[in-house]
C-alpha cells in the first residue's frame, strides 16, 4: 500500500504558477467603452464598504430602472482581451460586456458597472489578492450603499447582473448585509463558481490534479484562501432575490454538478437555470447574454415592472 506521492520539481512549478494566477491575477486593460456601441456614459466612482476606491461607468437612459453590474475574476467592466497577448495565453476568447450594457440600455435600463478591487482601474487591496467573493463582497455592498445614498439612483428599481466571481461576491454580500438587498428585484448570475471544483479541473488539465493540497498551501502562502472556501455553495441559501443562472454545460474548467448544486441550494422559489450548449469554452458563457439578450431582458422585465 502506497501513500500519496510527492510532486516533482516540475509539477511544483506548475502548482505555484496556478496559485499565483489565482491569487494575484494580472490586471486586464480596459480597451473598449460603451461609446464603442454608441452609448453615452459618465465616468464615476464610489467607495467599497471598506473604503477601497472603485471605478465605474454610469450609462443613463430615460427610465426609473437600474441594473448594477460587475464582472468575473481576471476581467473588468469592459470584459477580457482574449484576442490579445498575453491574455490570449490564458483564454483566447474576447469577452465584451459592453454588448450586455447595450442590450440593457436599449431595453430601457440605466446601467451602473464597476471594476472590482484589484481589477481594471479600481484600487488595490489585500496586497492585490483576489478571493472570488470573500473580499470582493465589500465592493458589491459598496455599490448598493452608493446607489441607496444617491439623489437620483435611490428612487430606481434595482436589478443585478453579476457573473462568476462577481456573482459569488453578491451572494456573500447578501449573506453578510441582507438589509442592503431587500429592494433588489432580480439577480442574473452567469456561471457562479466553486474554486475547489474549477481548480481541480484546471489542475488536471495541467497534469497536477493530484496536488490540490499543495495548491491550497501555495495560495495561502500568497495571502489567498483554500479553494474550498471560495465557493458559492456556502452562500446560495441566503439569496432572497429572484435569480437566473446560466452555465456552459460542457465547460472544461468545471463540472455541471457545481452550478446545479448552487442552483439547488437557492431557497427561493423564483429561480431559473439555463444550460448553454454547443461549446466547451467557459468564456463563451460570459458573452452569451451580449449575443443573446432575450432571456435576460425577459427575466428583468417580468420582475422590475
Amino acid at each position: 500500500m502506497t501513500g500519496k506521492h510527492t510532486p516533482t520539481k516540475e509539477q511544483m512549478a506548475i502548482v505555484r504558477a496556478l496559485a499565483e494566477g489565482t491569487v494575484k491575477p494580472k490586471r486586464a486593460p480596459i480597451i473598449k467603452t460603451p461609446a464603442d456601441y454608441g452609448l453615452e456614459y459618465d465616468d464615476t466612482f464610489f467607495p467599497a464598504l471598506d473604503g477601497v476606491p472603485l471605478e465605474a461607468w454610469f450609462i443613463p437612459t430615460d427610465s426609473d430602472k437600474l441594473i448594477i453590474c460587475n464582472h468575473p475574476m481576471t476581467m473588468n467592466r469592459y470584459g477580457f482581451p482574449g484576442h490579445l497577448n498575453p491574455w490570449k495565453q490564458f483564454n483566447d476568447v474576447e469577452v465584451d460586456f459592453n454588448k450586455v450594457y447595450k442590450a440593457l440600455h436599449d431595453a430601457g435600463y440605466n446601467v451602473l458597472t464597476y471594476d472590482m478591487r484589484n481589477h481594471g482601474r479600481s484600487g488595490e487591496a489585500h496586497g492585490g489578492v483576489a478571493s472570488v467573493g470573500l473580499n470582493e463582497w465589500r465592493d458589491v455592498a459598496g455599490a448598493m450603499v452608493y446607489v441607496q445614498g444617491h439623489d437620483k439612483l435611490k428612487n430606481m428599481t434595482i436589478g443585478l447582473f453579476n457573473p462568476c466571481a462577481g456573482g459569488n461576491a453578491a451572494m456573500v454580500a447578501m449573506t453578510k448585509c441582507p438589509e442592503l438587498f431587500e429592494d433588489v428585484k432580480a439577480f442574473v448570475c452567469p456561471q457562479p463558481s466553486s474554486m475547489n471544483i474549477g481548480m481541480k479541473e484546471i489542475a488536471t488539465l495541467q497534469g497536477v490534479g493530484d496536488f490540490m493540497d499543495e495548491l491550497d498551501q501555495e495560495q495561502i502562502k500568497l495571502g489567498g484562501y483554500a479553494n474550498a472556501d471560495m465557493s458559492a455553495h456556502h452562500y446560495a441559501a441566503n439569496v432572497k432575490v429572484p435569480t437566473f443562472i446560466i452555465q456552459v454545460k460542457d465547460d472544461i474548467w468545471t463540472k455541471p454538478e457545481d452550478v446545479q448544486t448552487t442552483f439547488d441550494l437557492l431557497t427561493i422559489n423564483d429561480k431559473k437555470l439555463f444550460w448553454i450548449e454547443g461549446t466547451n469554452k467557459r468564456f463563451d458563457g460570459y458573452n452569451y447574454f451580449g449575443e443573446n439578450p432575450e432571456q435576460m431582458i425577459e427575466f428583468f422585465d417580468e420582475r422590475m415592472k
